[in-house]
């Protein structure tokens, strides 16, 4: 069971990631002419874009509604982030393969081209959605409600019981 000192360390973790991926998006085009620090910085990344999505996760399975098998209430109420978390994940990696693609060979050259830049839009799109749905939740999942027995929790299981 998730304790209340170990929900900051994690929160801390989880803006950490975001920061960090905030700070690739932001300033990731101002190293265009080095692709080896721009393929490393993007592959850190990716690789905090899973991190966060597995502490997510993690933390939803910590929660007493999911021990006790509600998992549908759980999933309907963060559907929106896990689609988003995919979505946003995905448009990253292609984004970033098709960037180190394009520039690796002309890091001097500023190569942009119709698809890049749609590309492009759509992933910073969906990294905003994805910060402030990411941070909601990620406070939401601190609410001690979700980690004991309530009088809510029992009313939506004899619901889903009916069912």
């Amino acid at each position: 069971m998730l304790q209340p000192n170990n929900y900051s360390v994690v929160l801390l973790i989880q803006l950490s990631l975001l920061t960090f991926d905030l700070f690739v998006n932001s300033f990731s085009e101002l190293l265009r002419t080095s692709p080896v620090i721009q393929l490393v910085l993007f592959i850190f990344q990716d690789i905090s874009l899973l991190f966060n999505l597995f502490i997510f996760l993690l933390m939803l399975f910590n929660t007493y509604v999911f021990q006790v098998g509600l998992m549908a209430l759980l999933l309907e109420r963060f559907r929106v982030l896990i689609l988003l978390s995919v979505l946003y994940l995905l448009f990253s990696v292609c984004l970033h393969s098709w960037m180190m693609n394009l520039r690796w060979m002309r890091a001097d050259h500023f190569v942009w081209t119709d698809g890049l830049l749609a590309l492009y839009v759509f992933q910073r799109t969906a990294a905003v959605l994805y910060y402030y749905y990411y941070k909601r939740t990620a406070e939401y999942l601190g609410d001690p409600r979700l980690y004991k027995d309530s009088l809510w929790l029992r009313e939506a299981f004899a619901r889903t019981r009916q069912l």
